[in-house]
């Protein structure tokens, strides 16, 4: 019988014992890893750099293709148009966006009867290439043209002022069946032009969409009508399918700076630039990598030190000292030194805190028996050179010793 009980008592304890961990192993993983990142710090951090450089790379391709670019198909911002474009597509219409004027023009032969829209903000493409692309378009839409670009058109239209700030809604005003099935517009930010048939018209006879006699031509002044931004309000998407989805193939075009040069009659920005530029961007990185190589480098490992610091007094005043004597701060040197002597001999004088500088002038040279007057001029004079600064807080250093001994 004694025996069971005795067992059973022994392995009791052995099983708690085995099931509660001491702080010791609790502590060990953590202090091992501190000493392993420690060891291996280099390693670390260019494994960090390495992950941040894969993560960028991934969310950089997981984002959403697109541009920036004001009234692009492919920006999805208020400036773009990629609504506009995907109405249209759903329309039937397919949208051609060539980057570059020789690869226009090529959308434009390919078709039969192709409509053209021409964003040209900067004023980029010249008069010959403005020729080129009308004979090749069936029917072309300029947004916003320029004055050069208007003139190069010669159609008869020219711009005529902006649209008044208190007509932000516009009527269509006119017999053009786009502009009537349209119905209102917004006009915000744009720009009126005369000549031909004008609809929207702000005040007079100009108006927001100017069309030629022919009808080839159709001249809008504004990029919010077929902007993301406004393109649900009122009939802006409406006069923007009717304006460019008459025809099967629509090239959206958007010149850039690089047509510029595209026959030879423009120059780029490496024209322009004087030869000695090519040298500029190797220059600058080597300074750079210079200033790199003299201020990052390193002086020694990091030295800790337990908070807080216990510093002599004597110390932080020699060190003020030199402060005062790099700057040349003679001023505030006896401005300090000044004050300092006044508090002391207040305090030993018994004046209180309510005691002038006067106050302590006056008991100190009673206490001494000298002549106010020559002790209000030594504590009130200002040195004007370092030597004169020596002498003068000596001086106070002996009327200080005077006072304390009495």
């Amino acid at each position: 019988m004694s025996g069971p009980t005795i067992a059973g008592t022994d392995r009791a304890p052995a099983t708690r014992k085995s099931q509660e961990p001491g702080p010791t192993g609790r502590k060990a993983p953590a202090r091992t890893l501190k000493k392993w990142l420690r060891q291996h710090r280099a390693a670390t951090a260019a494994a960090a750099v390495v992950a941040a450089a894969l993560a960028l790379l991934i969310g950089t391709q997981l984002a959403p293709k697109g541009d920036r670019a004001p009234l692009s198909v492919h920006n999805a911002g208020p400036e773009g148009a990629r609504a506009l474009g995907e109405i249209l597509g759903r329309h039937g219409v397919s949208v051609h966006t060539p980057g570059r004027f020789d690869a226009a023009l090529d959308d434009l032969h390919s078709s039969s009867s192709p409509t053209l829209l021409l964003y040209d903000r900067n004023g980029v493409l010249d008069r010959q290439q403005l020729a080129g692309l009308m004979a090749a378009a069936d029917r072309i839409v300029v947004v916003t043209p320029r004055l050069d670009t208007l003139a190069a058109l010669d159609s008869g239209i020219h711009q005529a002022g902006v649209v008044p700030d208190a007509s932000p809604v516009l009527d269509p005003g006119c017999t053009h069946p786009d502009a009537e099935a349209a119905g209102q517009v917004t006009g915000h930010k744009g720009f009126v032009y005369d000549g031909g048939t004008t609809c929207y018209r702000a005040a007079g006879t100009a108006g927001m969409l100017a069309v030629s006699g022919d009808g080839r031509l159709a001249v809008l002044g504004s990029t919010a009508v077929l902007g993301n931004d406004k393109l649900d309000e009122l009939g802006n998407a409406a006069l923007a399918v009717r304006l460019l989805g008459a025809a099967p193939d629509l090239v959206w075009y958007l010149p850039s700076i690089e047509d510029a040069a595209a026959n030879g009659s423009g120059k780029t920005l490496d024209d322009l630039a004087p030869g000695w530029a090519r040298f500029l961007g190797p220059w600058l990185l080597l300074v750079a990598v210079v200033a790199i190589l003299w201020r990052g480098r390193r002086h020694g490992p990091l030295v800790f030190e337990p908070l807080p610091v216990v510093v002599k007094a004597v110390e932080t005043a020699e060190g003020r000292a030199r402060l005062y004597q790099d700057s040349r701060a003679v001023d505030q040197a006896r401005d300090n030194l000044r004050a300092g002597l006044l508090v002391r001999l207040s305090g030993k004088l018994r004046l209180g805190p309510g005691a002038t500088a006067e106050d302590t002038i006056a008991a100190a040279a009673r206490l001494l028996g000298r002549d106010a007057a020559g002790v209000r001029a030594l504590v009130n004079e200002r040195p004007t050179t370092e030597a004169r600064l020596v002498a003068w807080s000596q001086a106070l250093d002996k009327l200080e010793k005077e006072v304390m001994t009495r």
